[in-house]
């Protein structure tokens, strides 16, 4: 078994993204893209801190009746969004791992 990890890569864009993912190794949570290895460290630290509090999850439903979540940070800007999920016991199942693992994990940047 795996530890949980930020794992942090440069997109084909330029810009940096991070995926948590659980002791598993699934992916529980991605981001947007970050100009700086600094932003990204930045939101790293605000997933951490925004993930201990259930109010910062905002479960939601996409166009195709997928379930959902994001995490925001206190500023309400989005800072991770989940895989999709069929059942919602599976989503809550997600905010879980999130919470449990965030605080655990460490940042792997990947050339």
């Amino acid at each position: 078994m795996q530890h949980p990890k930020f794992e942090v890569k440069k997109g084909s864009d330029e810009k940096l993204y991070f995926n948590l993912t659980a002791k598993n190794g699934q992916v529980i949570l991605s981001s947007q893209g970050y100009k700086s290895k600094h932003g990204c460290e930045k939101a790293i630290e605000s997933v951490r801190k925004n993930a201990q509090m259930d109010k910062r999850f905002e479960r939601k439903i996409s166009k195709d009746r997928q379930l959902y979540f994001v995490l925001k940070a206190r500023n309400g800007e989005v800072i991770g969004k989940s895989e999709m999920y069929s059942v919602k016991a599976a989503m809550e199942q997600g905010v879980i791992s999130v919470k449990e693992n965030a605080q655990i994990a460490v940042a792997e940047f990947i050339a």
